[in-house]
């Protein structure tokens, strides 16, 4: 029982990937600008941080930020 064509399946498919991908680049681009909520900037343990190779950690961008922050909380 074919209700489309073999390539109407394959249109919507792709037309399903398509959309699938486009959520998929939507979510991520709404997670990283998501900020960091009010509480939770200092649960960052620094000394697991400095030891982290992940160059594409948030986290690991802003370590000198994190260490400023703190220096700021302990005054």
């Amino acid at each position: 029982m074919y209700l489309l064509g073999k390539t109407g399946y394959i249109i919507i498919a792709i037309v399903i990937l398509v959309l699938l991908v486009v959520v998929f680049f939507l979510t991520y681009i709404l997670n990283k600008r998501t900020p960091v909520p009010k509480g939770c900037e200092n649960l960052v343990d620094t000394e697991k941080c400095a030891s982290c190779s992940n160059t594409n950690c948030k986290l690991y961008k802003l370590k000198d930020d994190l260490e400023e922050a703190k220096k700021e909380i302990k005054e």
